[in-house]
């Protein structure tokens, strides 16, 4: 059922663009533009039948930039010329257009959407900016004000984020001196198998109270028992449906982890509990849930937990799915208050899909907690 939603979506993506666009290029290359965009929407199904195939990396992960860049820059395009054909309907009810002029407009409609696409291109791959947050905390002790709690998330290394990518990641959290370290959710889209080496560089963060992990949907598309192991090789604290009490010497923190908001779904023993994740957080000062979803915040609030860490959205990563992200999410991304408790999503430290990124930039959270005033 997914794929042949996937199929009717993204082949109405390239349809509208070719029925729109190839009428302008001469007709000696008309039927190889229509059969390229073809080959573009069938690559994710061929990708999708040799995921399990480590020995054929050669042949996917080129295949995996065609199919991603195409997905990207198409998804673009056909959206901005949505928009033109919408406003160019509405501007023909009062002033002519000409042949000319509409094909004007149409070509510039695809400049536009090609510089976008090029932008959006630039701001995935560059090294994620740091987002600084305060979180104010009532009654927040002395020992804890300033505490430094660094958040990545939704890293997804796989055919088009490798090795490179993670250690400049790697370089920029460890720039920032963290107190603790949580990471979300989503490591990587793919088997433990193929992309071990490129997570290496993850055991090298440091922070004095640890590295914490919590699992997000797509650990459980590619094998979660060996990604959570992965994850322990790595130095993370892996957190299923748990906590650990931290003490911060005049102050407690209990970091908690559930499992992801769909897990159960998949395997049943990972159904996402957070209220038995913060059952044994009584005396804390602070309690801190990391649950990969924001459809968490519930559970967590009737957990009175003080401050949820969260990803999966991307923050939409890119028009025009930014706009669809609430018709499931409470949240997009940024820090917001759910009755007591705050939560905190995160924008994705890289990306999944296409290499894109427009209107929401990928991020290293670096949340600092402060004592509320009128706590």
């Amino acid at each position: 059922m997914f794929a042949l939603i996937f199929l009717s979506l993204l082949g109405s993506i390239y349809g509208y663009a070719g029925w729109r666009l190839i009428p302008y290029l001469p007709p000696s290359t008309q039927v190889g533009a229509a059969l390229a965009l073809v080959f573009l929407l069938l690559t994710p199904l061929l990708l999708f039948r040799l995921r399990s195939r480590p020995h054929l990396t050669w042949l996917t992960d080129p295949l995996a930039w065609v199919a991603y860049l195409g997905m990207g820059f198409f998804t673009v395009c056909s959206t901005l010329l949505v928009l033109r054909d919408i406003g160019g309907l509405l501007l023909g009810l009062f002033y002519p257009i000409d042949a000319a002029l509409n094909a004007n407009i149409d070509l510039a409609t695809f400049a536009l959407a090609l510089v976008a696409a090029c932008y959006g291109y630039y701001q995935a791959r560059r090294t994620p900016a740091v987002r600084r947050v305060d979180v104010p905390i009532a009654n927040l002790p002395p020992a804890l004000v300033g505490l430094r709690i660094v958040q990545i998330s939704d890293l997804h290394i796989g055919p088009t984020i490798k090795a490179p990518f993670v250690e400049r990641v790697v370089a920029r959290v460890n720039e920032l001196q963290p107190d603790l370290i949580a990471f979300t959710g989503d490591l990587a889209d793919g088997t433990v198998e193929r992309l071990a080496p490129h997570t290496a560089a993850l055991a090298e963060l440091t922070a004095p109270l640890g590295t914490y992990f919590c699992t997000g949907n797509h650990e459980y598309y590619s094998g979660v028992e060996s990604w959570t192991e992965q994850a322990r090789r790595l130095g993370f604290d892996v957190l299923i449906n748990e906590l650990r009490q931290i003490d911060c010497g005049g102050g407690r923190i209990a970091l908690a982890g559930t499992t992801d908001f769909s897990a159960g779904e998949l395997v049943p023993d990972h159904a996402s509990d957070p209220a038995k994740a913060l059952a044994a957080s009584d005396g804390a000062d602070v309690r801190i849930l990391l649950a990969h979803q924001p459809r968490s915040i519930e559970a967590a609030s009737q957990a009175d937990c003080h401050l949820q860490l969260s990803g999966h959205t991307h923050g939409g990563q890119f028009v025009p799915w930014k706009y669809a992200i609430p018709l499931q999410q409470p949240y997009v991304a940024g820090l917001h208050k759910f009755r007591d408790t705050w939560i905190y999503v995160h924008r994705g430290t890289g990306y999944w899909g296409p290499p894109l990124r427009l209107g929401a930039p990928s991020e290293i959270a670096l949340l600092t907690l402060s004592r509320d005033g009128f706590g």
